[in-house]
């Protein structure tokens, strides 16, 4: 059974680094990454939804707090799927994916100004390390040859801060209910906020549009199936397990551009790749001790 529960959640990283090169695709094609950010949440919606309609006896539930986190965590998502669009946009996958996953680095901080955590040197050195990794993988050591674009980093810090808020949120919310309608009220809050921000001409432009499957790829693969796969997957499997296995995801999306869309990476970002991940799963691990 434990196997069975780390298989799914490999399997969700996989689909959530495939979702970025979907993305990818789809920017190339013209498409505006709030509208793909839309369409990408929107078909996570209706997949909840569904998956909460189906149980909805056990995981109903009225609580104003859990509403609030739940909205907080739509936020959170609304702003990760948005940014790190963008960083992809403006960087690589590659690149965007790991800027995306220092997000428990943020989440450390956060907890360091609210005292939720006690700050400690091994803590203090994976924050270091992690700067390392960034400076290493965007290039700004040499202000002559930077490879990713002022733009590209901001947004990738931006995704792993919004991508914070969304652990956040959806943390506490499943501490009063279930995912099913934590997850169900998040993309439902994230549909509302981005069909504000989008431009509703081109959001219409995509039913008509030849991309239409495309769009539902990344909705199913990248939101709906993805999400599920996580959280049933993560009922069998220790938290630290899931954070080692979760970072497929960048890896998957670091090949999805190097094989398939043509991204090329220098030495100095691979190996900057390698000190951020290796350094986010000693801190997963470490903190879920």
């Amino acid at each position: 059974m434990k196997s069975v529960s780390i298989c799914l959640v490999m399997l969700a990283a996989v689909c959530w680094g495939v979702s970025g090169g979907i993305a990818d695709i789809l920017m190339s094609k013209g498409w505006d990454p709030i509208v793909i950010s839309l369409c990408r949440g929107l078909f996570g919606f209706i997949c909840f939804f569904t998956w909460f309609l189906f149980r909805f006896r056990e995981t109903w539930i009225f609580s104003t707090r859990l509403y609030i986190w739940s909205l907080l965590a739509g936020v959170g998502i609304a702003g990760n799927f948005t940014f790190y669009f963008l960083s992809i946009q403006e960087s690589s996958i590659a690149v965007a994916a790991t800027l995306m996953y220092t997000a428990p680095v943020f989440v450390l901080l956060i907890s360091f100004l609210l005292l939720i955590e006690r700050s400690t040197w091994f803590k203090w050195g994976c924050i270091f390390g992690v700067l390392i990794g960034i400076i290493l993988l965007t290039g700004v050591y040499n202000a002559d040859s930077i490879s990713v674009s002022f733009m590209g980093v901001a947004s990738g810090l931006a995704s792993a801060l919004f991508y914070a808020l969304f652990i956040f949120g959806f943390k506490n919310a499943c501490s009063i209910g279930k995912p099913q309608i934590t997850l169900t009220i998040a993309f439902f809050s994230l549909s509302v906020i981005l069909f504000l921000a989008a431009d509703n001409n081109e959001v219409a432009a995509v039913v008509r549009s030849n991309d239409i499957g495309l769009f539902l790829l990344l909705g199913i693969v990248g939101a709906g199936i993805s999400f599920i796969l996580y959280v049933v997957g993560l009922r069998g499997t220790a938290p630290s397990t899931a954070s080692i296995v979760a970072m497929v995801e960048p890896v998957t999306a670091a090949l999805f551009g190097v094989l398939l869309i043509g991204d090329e990476l220098a030495i100095t970002q691979f190996l900057g790749m390698s000190i951020i991940l290796v350094t986010i799963t000693l801190l997963s691990v470490k903190q879920s001790d």
